[in-house]
């Protein structure tokens, strides 16, 4: 993991750092500033999946800040 990869405020997955936009929601409200960081890959069976409302296999920041 890259330190300067950014994440979204609105779905917190990691985005590389070139990125203006999430590709996975849409949105441009994406951040440097984030901790945490979690690899889901069965959802539908995760715990941390669903305390974080994850629908879909990825890397996710746990905290944006």
């Amino acid at each position: 993991m890259a330190s300067n990869r950014l994440a979204c405020h609105d779905c917190h997955r990691i985005v590389e750092p070139d990125e203006n936009v999430c590709p996975h929601c849409g949105s441009n409200d994406l951040t440097e500033d984030w901790a945490g960081y979690v690899v889901i890959t069965h959802p539908e069976s995760s715990e941390i999946a669903e305390k974080m409302e994850v629908t879909e296999s990825g890397e996710y920041a746990l905290k944006v800040r």
